[in-house]
């Protein structure tokens, strides 16, 4: 089993940067494809940014392309999200998730990751 703990939201204004971090306990989660999805009010969670185990293949969804960074430390047991330019539409709760260990493929769809945090908040404000 993997806990999840996200921590790194906060409120800033447009234009500024956040970076969130995703950090892992009850056991490694350095085998484990790791996601980033944000719920924003009136919305459906979306998918954010997805990271291979080795942190070697990153995906986007194209709206935070040229402006998030995911990336890992798996020394450390965490992943980051390094936000940038920030917009007011990014306004969200931010959740990380990790699929099961040994799938390796990356993936977009909430189904395919079965590890959730419980969500960081992050507010933009114009």
């Amino acid at each position: 089993q993997v806990q999840l703990v996200e921590s790194g939201g906060g409120s800033v204004q447009a234009g500024g940067s956040l970076r969130l971090s995703c950090a892992a306990s009850g056991r490694t989660f350095s085998g484990n494809v790791v996601a980033w999805f944000r719920l924003a009010p009136g919305k459906e969670r979306e998918f954010v940014a997805t990271i291979s185990w080795r942190g070697d293949s990153t995906t986007y969804t194209d709206s935070v392309k040229g402006r998030f960074t995911i990336s890992r430390d798996n020394a450390k047991n965490t992943v980051y999200l390094q936000m940038n330019s920030l917009k007011p539409e990014d306004t969200a709760v931010y959740y990380c998730a990790a699929r099961r260990s040994g799938w390796v493929a990356l993936a977009t769809d909430e189904d395919s990751y079965v590890y959730w945090g419980q969500g960081t908040q992050v507010t933009v404000s114009s």
